[in-house]
């Protein structure tokens, strides 16, 4: 069951990238939803981490939010960034702190661990267990708890409806 529900999830993943990049005419549609039915029959066995996503409502709904939340603390880490760079003095205290996870899937962490990345002002290092090394341009809390709650609780709440 969880490979049918990967491979579903492939195809649909795989199309909208078609779509999106080919646009929407006939042959490119048939030609498109062909080589996603081959690249899927191919490689449906490697793509067992897609199982991990839940398709119910909630999960939808969060995925949708969890975009805007990315989307709004891109742009917050990214004018605080802008800030220090501008600044006369550079108020910087940069390090590395230990963040814990309550994810469990790999594809929910990955999607975590990027989520951290792509923010500037922090850089996710090493992934261990449910502890993540964390590089911070601005290290405000040097305790597990405190760092975890300025950094990862953000994601964590909506990664964890969508992959558990």
């Amino acid at each position: 069951m969880r490979s049918i529900k990967s491979a579903l999830i492939s195809i649909v993943i795989l199309f909208s990238i078609w779509i999106f990049l080919a646009g929407t005419s006939t042959q490119e549609m048939i030609f498109g939803g062909l080589s996603v039915l081959l690249l899927t029959l191919i490689f449906h066995k490697k793509l067992t981490i897609l199982g991990d996503i839940r398709l119910n409502p909630k999960s939808i709904t969060y995925f949708i939010l969890y975009v805007f939340v990315f989307l709004w603390e891109l742009i917050k880490s990214n004018l605080d960034v802008a800030a220090r760079v501008i600044s006369p003095k550079l108020r910087i205290k940069p390090g590395i702190v230990k963040v814990k996870t309550k994810l469990k899937s790999p594809l929910g962490r990955a999607f975590l661990a990027n989520s951290i990345t792509l923010t500037p002002g922090t850089l996710t290092v090493e992934m261990k267990d449910n502890y993540f090394y964390i590089h911070w341009i601005d290290v405000t809390n040097e305790d597990v708890e405190g760092a975890t709650e300025a950094i990862v609780s953000k994601f964590e709440k909506y990664l964890e409806v969508i992959f558990g």
